[in-house]
């Protein structure tokens, strides 16, 4: 008896351990060409195993092969995170020093903690909902936020921070990592969207009802708008702007946003350029009848703040970031609260839209559901 597929990928990825442990015990591994080569051959194994563990299935969704070669990357994240932070040793030390330096550095030990849980269990779920035939498109677009929101700040970050004077051949295997989640984003946006029955009276009674007469909305678009107003400012603290706020901010509250690895300065550009508009849509959505894109657009956004600011804020507070670019004890839980608002906004407007979505559905005919409208 086979055992289930979500099974095989945990048990081949609990080999990720194993394979940094035996590179780490041989010097003549240790050089930035074989380390590469190595990796690459690893991965291509991976793959290998995995296409014969659904071998004897039929039409297996290529998603699949993602998610578990992820997968098995995830526990490479972790073994890393737990290293940097005392609880193992004789794992990273010859891949910190010539492969990715970076991995050493406290934004790249949350990024590791949040690769090594929280998608390492979103791909277990998604992987057991694929093979029971049960849609996983919500927790892919999470999941896809989450992954391009993690790339567009981490090699940006290495390129322009103080690892960019020392990066090795291994540092480009991060290309098709940085690559593979737009091409998943674009085939999971593509698919049907799931939509709950709902009447037409009921589509047309909650689209005639204004902003001012929807609490909840009218709620979330406020803390939208105090969100871009957040990013714009401090925006402008990392591109150096003279203002006695800007300067009393960074140095009083966030000094990590001077810290020169890099990280925190790329994510407030990636706040400024991308989240912005981005959530300038949403709010347009929030006020405009019929916008179906918001339960998709939310969910992916959603992941991306949430992936960011677990990673700004756990590396403002780690041991790892030199005292001078901590945030301040007396400062810590204003810089925490609003913080934390920030991905609690998009994840509250999930929650809203996911709720009750009638606001949000394309009109239709009275006297018929959505799901009649679909048929027809």
């Amino acid at each position: 008896m086979r055992p289930p597929e979500e099974v095989s990928v945990f048990l081949l990825s609990l080999l990720a351990p194993g394979v940094l442990y035996t590179m780490n015990s041989i010097p003549m591994l240790q050089e930035p060409l074989p380390i590469l080569g190595i990796g690459m051959t690893v991965l291509g194994s991976v793959l290998i195993l995995l296409l014969c563990t659904v071998s004897h299935k039929r039409n297996v969704d290529p998603l699949f092969y993602v998610f578990a070669e992820f997968s098995f990357t995830c526990m490479v994240g972790l073994t890393n995170a737990l290293e940097q932070d005392g609880l193992i040793s004789g794992f990273m030390g010859f891949y910190l020093k010539m492969g990715e330096p970076h991995l050493s550095s406290a934004y790249a030990v949350m990024m590791s903690y949040w690769e090594g849980i929280v998608h390492f269990i979103l791909f277990l779920i998604i992987i057991h909902r694929m093979f029971k035939g049960k849609s996983y498109r919500r927790l892919g677009l999470l999941w896809a936020g989450s992954s391009i929101a993690h790339q567009i700040v981490l090699i940006p970050g290495v390129v322009i921070g103080k690892y960019g004077s020392n990066i090795h051949l291994a540092f480009w295997r991060n290309v098709p990592f940085f690559l593979v989640p737009f091409w998943a984003a674009s085939l999971l946006f593509s698919r049907p969207r799931e939509m709950p029955i709902v009447t037409a009276d009921k589509i047309a009674e909650e689209q005639k009802k204004g902003l001012l007469s929807r609490p909840v909305d009218l709620l979330l678009s406020l803390l939208l708008l105090g969100a871009m107003a957040f990013s714009v400012f401090r925006g402008l603290v990392v591109l150096d702007c003279p203002l006695d706020t800007c300067f009393t901010y960074v140095y009083q509250y966030e000094p990590y946003l001077k810290d020169p690895v890099g990280f925190p300065r790329v994510m407030m550009l990636v706040y400024l350029f991308y989240a912005l508009p981005l959530q300038t849509v949403l709010i347009y959505g929030l006020r405009t009848p019929g916008c179906s894109w918001m339960l998709d657009w939310s969910i992916f956004f959603a992941g991306a703040m949430a992936q960011m600011q677990w990673c700004h804020i756990g590396a403002s507070f780690h041991s790892r970031t030199p005292f001078t670019y901590r945030v301040p004890a007396d400062k810590r839980w204003p810089v925490i609260a609003l913080n934390v608002l920030l991905a609690a906004a998009p994840a509250l407007l999930v929650l809203r839209c996911h709720t009750r979505p009638a606001y949000f559905m394309k009109p239709i005919p009275k006297g018929q559901t959505n799901n009649d409208k679909k048929k027809n």
